[in-house]
């Protein structure tokens, strides 16, 4: 068994954040649910033998509490995401998914660089079918049932190399990983489509299987990749248009204030 460390996984009360959790925490590591309902946090919290911190990703007031409850952390494992089924814009004025999977993750790597040693970021392998216009994403301008979701895990995976970059000499590193296609409820809809849905899910992978490939990046060592369940891969060109990523990474830091 390795060194035990301090891990928070957002979303960690359901899901592939309940499996990483758990993983980890069998692991031997001192695990920190983040949880929006004090009820399931802590009750997912007893079940995996972790701690509960009550807290959510949905504004830049929330995520700056969140920082502030979130003392002694070594890993972070961003693992909290939206799937909308419409448009809804945050306390903000930002296309909710945008600020939950982009800018929320974003905003508690900087408010937290100086805590942490690792970063684990849960990505999807749908990027590659992600667009994203940072005159019209950012508002939902351009929302799409599909297309929001992939568009906004496109722009939140273009950070990790920057992240990589300024992170390399003070030790901080940074991995993202697709942990496979799985049978949860992310992107669930009601009546008949989601009826459709639901029964297409169950020739999926259970939701279990997840915990693994993310847990071993808790402890590896290396920066800037992503990985599809275990197996490294090179991200599509999409993913590192250079000019695209260093506008997202400026106004990111100029509409959530930080250094």
């Amino acid at each position: 068994m390795g060194e035990a460390l301090r891990v928070a996984v957002t979303g960690g009360n359901r899901g592939v954040g309940r499996a990483v959790a758990a993983e980890a925490a069998r692991r031997g590591h001192r695990v920190v649910i983040v949880a929006r309902r004090p009820d399931a946090g802590a009750a997912a919290a007893r079940e995996v033998g972790a701690e509960l911190v009550v807290g959510d990703l949905s504004s830049v007031r929330a995520v700056r509490e969140l920082a502030g409850g979130l003392a002694d952390v070594d890993v972070l494992v961003h693992n909290a995401g939206l799937w909308p089924s419409r448009r809804e814009l945050n306390e903000d004025g930002f296309e909710q998914a945008f600020f939950t999977n982009h800018l929320a993750p974003f905003l508690l790597n900087r408010l937290l660089e100086d805590r942490l040693r690792r970063v684990v970021q849960v990505s999807a392998a749908l990027y590659v079918t992600g667009k994203v216009d940072p005159d019209r994403t950012p508002t939902g301008e351009d929302f799409h049932l599909v297309n929001t979701y992939a568009g906004t895990k496109l722009a939140n995976l273009m950070m990790v190399p920057l992240f990589a970059e300024r992170w390399k000499d003070a030790g901080v590193t940074i991995d993202a990983v697709h942990p496979g296609v799985l049978r949860t409820d992310l992107g669930s809809r009601p009546g008949v489509r989601g009826l459709v849905l639901r029964t297409m899910k169950w020739a999926l992978k259970p939701v279990r299987m997840s915990g693994p490939p993310v847990a071993d990046l808790i402890t590896a060592e290396g920066t800037g990749r992503y990985f599809q369940v275990r197996k490294e891969k090179p991200l599509k060109p999409k993913a590192l248009d250079g000019p695209l990523a260093a506008r997202l990474w400026a106004d990111a830091e100029k509409v959530l204030d930080v250094p």
